[in-house]
Formats: structure tokens, C-alpha cells, sequence
């Protein structure tokens, strides 16, 4: 998940950037006034003791608001993450929201400064005061609200010292300046990320095209287990002799056999990159779970299934076109055989894609079209994907 707090000086144009970071990122925006005041209309319970604290004059708890803000996150859904903005206000809070983080198995992703000269945040305000006729907004309540961020609000800075989370922006300029610069910082974030996709789809979908861009994009390690067979074929190697008969009759070649060409790629990968993209791998419900296992050795998982859907008579036109060229595979041969081959992944299809959707981690992309078409589709599900790491 995306988890953002935002801040920023009264006057800086906290709103209107996070209104354009929720846009862009699906996020969920929560402030500590708004949901408090959506309790309070609600005539919740907590609404209820809120609104006896308030009518007696006093601060409503970090006892209600914990309470309160746990409420909305619980009550999300469909989002890929939160934006805070007036929460944490201070070292109670902060430790509140990682506790809140840790419910949900998630943590915090980022915190967003937008820095701007007390000078330039009172003139907007007077310019705001004075188009809309707020007689509140004056120079002294301004200099008062200005003064109690930089003792309150940035303090609690502190806490997040000795780590990686503050990010600090220019917030002059235009709105689409500063979000330009707040973009950058978020885009960072989430491509720092690890992430393991496999790039699904019957023959002539694509596959190898798109997994190859996923990899050169994301810095993944591109792992084909066709390619991984033929290079062991080649290499002379007592595998290779194992190897070359399932090869040249086009069979399956024995798990046993898949399985450790894997582990040697990844133990050779170890540390170089982000993480993987399979192309080719599993070809059958069983090789799912062995290729679970083999990602659960290494402290990880599968993320994003991308399975690329292209009507069959496209799939036999491309096929066909295939075998006129170099990159013609063994089975471009003829119709027939482009048919055969079609109908050998066909009866092992449904099994993978069921396992992988009822996992909540396959999405179907539409293969039709030009290549890099097909590729933005591919990568807005990854992304998203990524943001909705935990």
C-alpha cells in the first residue's frame, strides 16, 4: 500500500496538491477534522463523546481520535492506500499511526513537506481572505496559526529522523510545478519496491515482448524457462543430455529438471535486481505451486499475474506470421500444429488462471493492439499492484 502524510504550512496548498496525488495514486484521504466531523454528524458514539468534550470546552483525546481514525481505514475499501494530512499532530499520535499500520500489516510510505517562506504563505492567505470575503483570515490569526506549525507540527519531525521517510518539496510555483516535484518523490518511493510478476497468456499473446519491456523498466531479472532449457541444452552439460530429448519432441520437460535451472538463475541473481518476471513458467496447476515454494525459499512472493488475452484467430494469425520469420518457435510449423499447440494450453488454462485469480493477484489485460498499447495497460496494473504492497 501507498501511505502518504502530507505536510505543510497554512497557506502552502496542501489541498489542492492532495487532491491530484489521490487522483493520480486511488488513495484514500484522511484528515483528523473531517472524519471527526463525519462521527459527529453521524451521531456515532464516539461522535457523542467527542461532541461533549467539545461543547465543554475541551481537546478531544488521542483516546476517541485513535478510535476514530482506525475507523475510517477499517471502513475503506477499493482504495490503494491513505493520505493523511493533520495526522500525526504528535509523538503519541505518530506511534498511534504505526500501530494502525501494523494492523494492517502495512507501514508507512512517505512523508511529503511541502516548504514555503512564512512570507509567501501569509500573502496567499491575504489573497485568499480578501476573494473570499473571510474576515477570520487576518494578518494576526495567520502570524498565531503559521507560528503554532513550526512549534508543533514540525517538531514531530524528530520522530521520523533516523529514517528514510521525509522527503522535502519546493511548493513554489504552479500547481502543476510543485505536483510535478511531489509526483517525482512518490514515484521514487514505489519503485523501490520489490516485486515478482509473471507475465501469463497463450502462445502468440505477447508474452515475451511484454515481459522483457516489464523487465527493462522495473529492473527486474527477465526468467524464461524456455530459453533457461535451451541454453542448458547447449551448454554440453550432463543435464543437457536429460534435457534434448523432451526438447526435440516439443514435451514437457520434468519438474525436477525446471526446478533446479530456476534456482540457479535466481541464486545467480541474487541481490542484482528488484525482483523477477516469469515468462513461460508454470505451464500446469502443479508448476504453480512449485514455483510458490521456490519464492517462498526466498522470503517472497508473486505480486501481480499478468495474463494477456488475445481472441484465438488473432493468436493463429500471429503464429502464422511468426513462422515466416527468425523468431519462428518449433510448433509455427503449420496450422495444424499452431492448432495443437493452442489446444494444449487451452486444456491446462483455466486450472492456472483460477489459481491465480482466486489468490487475488491476477488481472486480464487485452492483448489487442499495437505493442506499446498493450505495454501502458500491462504497466498501470503493475503499478498498481506495487502500491498495493504491503
Amino acid at each position: 500500500m501507498l501511505n502518504l502524510i502530507l505536510f505543510g504550512p497554512p497557506g502552502a496548498g496542501k489541498g489542492t496538491q492532495s487532491e491530484l496525488i489521490m487522483s493520480r495514486y486511488n488513495l484514500t484521504y484522511i484528515s483528523t477534522g473531517e472524519v471527526l466531523r463525519n462521527e459527529l454528524k453521524a451521531g456515532t458514539p464516539l461522535g457523542q463523546q467527542a461532541k461533549k468534550i467539545i461543547e465543554s470546552g475541551g481537546l478531544v483525546d488521542d483516546e476517541i481520535i485513535v478510535q476514530i481514525i482506525g475507523n475510517a481505514i477499517q471502513s475503506d475499501t477499493g482504495s490503494d492506500g491513505f493520505l493523511f494530512d493533520g495526522f500525526p499532530r504528535t509523538y503519541v499520535q505518530a506511534y498511534i499511526l504505526d500501530g494502525l499500520f501494523t494492523g494492517l500489516q502495512t507501514s508507512l510510505s512517505k512523508i511529503i513537506i511541502m516548504e514555503i517562506s512564512d512570507e509567501e504563505c501569509t500573502k496567499r492567505l491575504l489573497q485568499r481572505a480578501k476573494e473570499q470575503d473571510r474576515t477570520d483570515d487576518n494578518e494576526a490569526v495567520i502570524r498565531r496559526r503559521l507560528q503554532e506549525y513550526h512549534e508543533k507540527t514540525l517538531p514531530l519531525l524528530e520522530f521520523y529522523k533516523d529514517t528514510d521517510k521525509v522527503a522535502r518539496v519546493n511548493g513554489l510555483g504552479t500547481t502543476q510545478e510543485v505536483f510535478e516535484r511531489i509526483n517525482k518523490v512518490i514515484s521514487e518511493e514505489i519503485n523501490t519496491k520489490p516485486v515478482n510478476i509473471m507475465v501469463y497468456g497463450f502462445p502468440g499473446s505477447g508474452k515475451t515482448t511484454q515481459a522483457k519491456k516489464l523487465a527493462e523498466e522495473f529492473n527486474l531479472t527477465y526468467i524464461s524457462t524456455s530459453e533457461l532449457l535451451k541454453e542448458e541444452a547447449q551448454s554440453g552439460s550432463n543435464l543437457a543430455q536429460q534435457i534434448s530429448p523432451y526438447l526435440e519432441k516439443g514435451l514437457l520437460v520434468p519438474d525436477e529438471i525446471v526446478i533446479r535451472l530456476i534456482e540457479k538463475k535466481l541464486k545467480e541473481t541474487d541481490g542484482n535486481n528488484r525482483g523477477y518476471v516469469f515468462k513461460g513458467y508454470p505451464r500446469t496447476l502443479v508448476q504453480a505451486y512449485i514455483l510458490d515454494g521456490i519464492m517462498k525459499k526466498k522470503n517472497c512472493a508473486i505480486n501481480c499475474v499478468i495474463n494477456i488475452q488475445v481472441p484465438q484467430l488473432e493468436l493463429v494469425k500471429r503464429l502464422d506470421a511468426r513462422s515466416k520469420t527468425p523468431d519462428s518457435m518449433p510448433y509455427d510449423g503449420s496450422a495444424a500444429t499452431i492448432v495443437a499447440r493452442l489446444e494444449e494450453h487451452s486444456q491446462r488454462n483455466d486450472a492456472i488462471v483460477n489459481y491465480y485469480r482466486k489468490n487475488k493477484i491476477l488481472v486480464d489485460v487485452d492483448g489487442q493492439g499495437h505493442k506499446d498499447v498493450v505495454y501502458e495497460r500491462i504497466k498501470d496494473h503493475v503499478l498498481r499492484a506495487i502500491r498495493n504492497l504491503r
